[in-house]
């Protein structure tokens, strides 16, 4: 089977600043652990602080393009995936292109001259992580970009989709145009319920978008927020990705299958009116770096397998490996090699 460009990302290229802070820090600006928000005025001096810290690292980051490097990696084949988004055209936007060319991934960034690349603050407190995205040039990403012939061809090559929720704060309209290539063409469309955010604010966009996913990732957090704004009156994470698994369908080729990571408990995948729960690898307090990207990874491995059509079970086995691996190394880095089997 030929993999060149069999997987395609498109998201919010954003420039990870990763800093382990104290509660003192996260009061000061107002922010609660184990969230992701966007940054309102409040954040916006955090940035310069964070940076002026000795022991500040910068990561080529946002959720889609961290699940996309990681599938890369998983399956070791140069060129099997590709990933769009909008950089600015200044140092971390050419950062970011280096980093992503590293890692085997074929970039089509839009290059925004009015923006600087996005950034995203990752507090890092006792392992635990909460984002603060300032999107700047992720949010000026236009659908004209991705119709012209060149980007669309990466569109037509493609197999499979990943488009992480975050995505439907900036451009819809071009969630909307892969989404119909996909169901007119047979091919898989997946996407991130992501933020709790997203499910309270952007319902509409979300709801456009559902019919056409073929699989929706998520965690326990999501789901229940996504549980309370459809007034489905359940905290039952079980119950909830059952109910998103039978939404209906803009194409029926493929069954939903809706997939559900709980951190340490059993991951819950619901499809075919089942729901099966898979336990993850525990992992030892003290081997705990940073649970920063741990979702994405899931999906980035998740992924892997699956565009090479393997099981379920398979696809989740590699999705916890790879989040397993992820959360013992600061941000979304690995080894040279992937060690899974």
């Amino acid at each position: 089977m030929a993999y060149e460009g069999i997987l395609l990302g498109m998201g919010n290229p954003l420039l990870d600043i990763s800093l382990v802070v104290d509660e003192e820090f996260l009061k000061k600006y107002d922010i609660k652990l184990n969230n992701a928000i966007l940054a309102e005025e409040k954040h916006l001096p955090m940035y310069q602080e964070m940076a002026s810290k000795p022991n500040v690292e910068y990561i080529a980051g946002g959720a889609t393009q961290n699940s996309i490097k990681v599938a890369q990696w998983m399956l070791q084949i140069p060129g099997a995936t590709g990933y769009i988004g909008c950089i600015g055209k200044d140092k971390f936007g050419e950062e970011m292109k280096k980093n992503s060319k590293a890692a085997g991934v074929n970039v089509q960034y839009l290059e925004d001259e009015t923006a600087p690349t996005g950034t995203c603050a990752v507090c890092v407190v006792g392992g635990e992580r909460s984002l603060i995205a300032n999107l700047s040039a992720a949010n000026c990403y236009k659908s004209e970009h991705l119709k012209k012939p060149e980007n669309w061809a990466l569109v037509e090559k493609a197999k499979y989709f990943y488009i992480a929720g975050f995505f439907l704060t900036v451009s819809p309209d071009s969630i909307q145009l892969v989404a119909e290539h996909a169901a007119a063409k047979n091919k898989v469309f997946s996407m991130n319920l992501s933020a709790p955010f997203i499910c309270e604010f952007f319902k509409d966009a979300q709801e456009k978008a559902l019919p056409y996913m073929d699989f929706v990732f998520g965690n326990e957090t999501e789901a229940r927020t996504f549980s309370k704004v459809h007034g489905w009156e359940t905290d039952d994470v079980a119950e909830i990705a059952l109910k998103i698994s039978q939404w209906p369908k803009a194409s029926g080729t493929y069954k939903r299958t809706t997939v559900i990571t709980q951190g340490a408990d059993p991951v819950i995948v619901a499809e075919d009116g089942k729901v099966k729960q898979f336990p993850v690898i525990l992992l030892p307090k003290e081997k705990l770096v940073d649970t920063n990207g741990a979702g994405d990874a899931f999906v980035g491995g998740f992924l892997s397998q699956l565009v090479q059509g393997k099981s379920i079970e398979d696809c989740v086995r590699a999705g916890c490996y790879a989040s397993n691996l992820i959360i013992q190394r600061s941000g979304c880095t690995y080894p040279e090699k992937p060690e899974f089997k």
